[in-house]
């Protein structure tokens, strides 16, 4: 009866070991979903003849982008941007479509970071701060969206913004020294913004 009882001791400890390292496992996976990249402070503006935007993306540098950016590994970002007139129909038209990149390359000899933001129609900017680069990188500001007079008071809009890092593309032989290159993929969702002019 002893040998009994003890046996089902053991088994209950074993179990609940199992379960506890089961879960312990679980958590890198936990931690991953937590980092999946968004979209957040969107907002729309307007000059005197256009429309424009301004959006962040957040959690965007994983530790394995941040380790091949590190490595000398360019990193493109894509902004999809794309308004649609809605009238309630289950077909909106689109009146805008657009696509901007800014890519994020490291130069380990001078230890400094270019960004290049060709939507903004100036220069790449150099900056020694890695923090200053990402901020760069994932930030959207005074993007035209379109023409103030293709739009029509009173009718409704709705913008949606999307957010991809462009895989990376290696010669073969480096394939197996950046294992961690799979990494490198990430997209959002697409947002939403309705509104009325």
């Amino acid at each position: 009866m002893m040998k009994s009882s003890l046996h089902r001791t053991a088994v209950t400890l074993l179990i609940s070991v199992s379960v506890v390292l089961f879960s312990l496992s679980l958590l890198p996976s936990i931690a991953l979903a937590e980092q999946t990249p968004v979209i957040e402070n969107i907002k729309l503006a307007n000059t005197r003849d256009d429309l424009l935007t301004y959006f962040d993306v957040k959690q965007a540098f994983t530790q394995k982008i941040n380790q091949a950016v590190m490595n000398g590994l360019p990193s493109t970002f894509s902004f999809f941007i794309t308004l649609y007139k809605t009238d309630g129909s289950w077909f909106d038209k689109k009146i805008s479509d657009i696509e901007v990149q800014s890519t994020l390359k490291y130069n380990s000899l001078k230890k400094e970071f270019s960004v290049s933001r060709p939507w903004k129609n100036q220069k790449a900017i150099v900056t020694q701060s890695i923090e200053e680069a990402k901020s760069l990188m994932t930030e959207i500001d005074n993007l035209t969206i379109i023409p103030l007079n293709q739009l029509v008071k009173g009718d409704k809009y709705q913008l949606r913004i999307k957010a991809k890092l462009e895989k990376v593309t290696l010669p073969l032989s480096l394939h197996t020294v950046f294992f961690f290159v799979s990494f490198w993929d990430f997209e959002t969702n697409w947002y939403l913004i309705n509104f009325t002019y």
